[in-house]
């Protein structure tokens, strides 16, 4: 098939992107490249795509109505994988208009693509992060998600709703992926575990919010990626759900929709993450014990049932190896 990726010098979007073409998918990739982040480690993402056969690169921005009406015309895709966006919970509060270009407005014209040139299957990236003010754990795709706490949630909760009056409308395939902390070899230096392996080899100390007995489903990219690409392959049809007054959120009963959680079913508290990055590095962190951040949630934990029921993957790697496999890539890529 021919599947476009977006993000494609992301950290999830490279991933994925490997995968399909190593099951000999053709991907055509797209990102703007901006410079959110280190620009060169995304362009280091890229030119290992580059290489491969069967990928297409595109500089695009999806804010740009006119360039994503061409990428659909002129590729014509049969699938979608949607991974652009703008990231990070916190950087909203400094840099709002960017969110609502990148993740409302971007995922309007990458929803009328899929809808005038007959897309089969929208697989987007949504969030953990939309469940909010929930306290109810582990985190089910059957419970509200009306209270968002950030900006950036409420942005991917636009997504969602945005996705479903489009399969309901259109009949447009749409699947909604909410990732749980992801991290891995080639992750955002703008995570925690980036900045504290950067900060502990260089000598410096971390800063650890919530003095660190908050706990995450912390997810390895290999778990995420074959999520991502199992998903992709069961396209939804009008799964039964409830319908009239009150819908299922993950199913509805009205439209090819669904929503899936991907994270590790074992949250970890982030001492103890940090724990195992000491490990890792032969070396004690000086930590710098912060309150909670505004915004910032407890604790997440994934009820990952439905993914298992749909699909029949449940994410694995423990951190205590993915944290190894992350480690060694930082070392290799950084020298040092």
């Amino acid at each position: 098939m021919k599947i476009l990726v977006t993000g494609t010098a992301g950290f999830i979007g490279s991933h994925v992107a490997h995968a399909l073409l190593d099951r000999g998918e053709a991907v055509v990739g797209l990102d703007n490249l901006n410079d959110y982040y280190d620009v060169s480690l995304k362009q280091a993402r890229l030119a290992r795509l580059l290489e491969r056969p069967g990928y297409r690169h595109l500089t695009v921005d999806l804010a740009d109505r006119a360039a994503m009406e061409q990428v659909f015309a002129e590729h014509r895709p049969q699938r979608v994988v949607h991974l652009a966006a703008q990231a990070g919970v916190r950087y909203a509060a400094q840099n709002p208009h960017v969110y609502v270009q990148s993740n409302v407005v971007g995922f309007l014209h990458v929803l009328e693509g899929c809808r005038h040139h007959g897309v089969e299957h929208l697989v987007y990236a949504s969030t953990s992060s939309v469940y909010g003010a929930n306290t109810k754990v582990p985190f089910s795709e059957h419970a509200s998600t009306e209270h968002p706490l950030t900006l950036y949630a409420a942005s991917k909760k636009a997504n969602e709703m945005m996705a479903h009056s489009y399969a309901h409308l259109y009949g447009l395939p749409c699947t909604g992926l909410r990732f749980f902390t992801v991290y891995g070899p080639w992750g955002r230096p703008d995570m925690a575990l980036f900045l504290f392996t950067q900060a502990m080899l260089e000598g410096r100390p971390i800063r650890v919010f919530n003095h660190g007995r908050h706990k995450r489903s912390f997810t390895y990219i290999d778990d995420i990626v074959e999520g991502v690409v199992r998903t992709l392959d069961r396209v939804p049809g009008k799964d039964p759900g409830w319908s009239g007054e009150h819908p299922d959120p993950a199913t509805s009963g009205v439209a090819p929709y669904r929503l899936y959680n991907i994270g590790n079913e074992q949250p970890v508290e982030l001492l103890r993450y940090i724990e195992v990055l000491e490990q890792c590095l032969g070396r004690k962190a000086q930590m710098e014990l912060l309150p909670l951040q505004p915004g910032d949630v407890p604790d997440t934990e994934a009820d990952v049932g439905d993914l298992v029921a749909d699909v029949g993957y449940r994410p694995k790697v423990p951190v205590e190896e993915g944290v190894v496999r992350f480690v060694d890539w930082y070392r290799r890529y950084y020298g040092v």
